[in-house]
């Protein structure tokens, strides 16, 4: 019956935000996708409490390449690229900026976590060019399934299934399956079930 419940629910929030989906849709066809997309996610993501998190998902999942109508999306989070991908009993804590990137199933972020497209986003080799002209690479980033992002944390690697990452950490290369990682650059630090040394 909760199962029931719940697709009644996110159908009719599908529904609430058609209005805000099939405007979209519409000016993406004349737009920068990524440019719009980021516009939406400021608005929505004022909306607050719980109502907002159902209302947002049931925006996304259309706007996104893939979101799960169960993800969680909180209170001022925000997006800047519409090639994100949002699994199924995901957690976006408030107030997260996320980029191109692909979070698996059941995965947590903490409060303010930052999810970047990659590393590679601004050029600033030349020293006699602005780097605001420089441009840039944006990488698709992939955080695994059953994951913990602490508050905080800014993610420009990829992430293996089940690690958890430290608060306030600063992720700059891959970090394997099944690790805690910490730090400024993060680094593994133990394995999960690993006793305390």
């Amino acid at each position: 019956m909760r199962s029931v419940f719940k697709q009644v629910l996110f159908t009719l929030a599908a529904v609430i935000m058609l209005p805000f989906t099939v405007s979209y849709s519409l000016l993406a066809l004349a737009l920068n996708k990524d440019s719009l997309l980021a516009g939406y996610s400021q608005l929505l993501s004022l909306i607050p409490g719980k109502t907002g998190a159902i209302l947002r998902a049931g925006f996304y999942r259309f706007a996104f390449t893939a979101c799960s109508p169960d993800a969680v999306i909180s209170f001022m989070v925000l997006f800047s690229q519409q090639d994100t991908e949002i699994g199924s009993g995901v957690y976006l804590g408030p107030q997260c900026n996320i980029g191109k990137c692909k979070i698996g199933k059941n995965t947590l972020l903490g409060s303010g976590v930052h999810v970047m497209s990659g590393k590679g986003q601004h050029n600033f080799d030349d020293p006699d060019t602005p780097i605001k002209d420089q441009g840039g690479v944006f990488n698709k980033v992939e955080i695994g399934e059953n994951c913990w992002l602490g508050n905080g944390a800014m993610i420009m690697a990829n992430i293996g299934k089940g690690s958890v990452i430290a608060a306030g950490s600063v992720v700059t290369k891959d970090i394997p399956e099944g690790v805690i990682a910490a730090g400024n650059p993060a680094k593994v630090i133990k394995s999960r079930g690993q006793p305390e040394t």
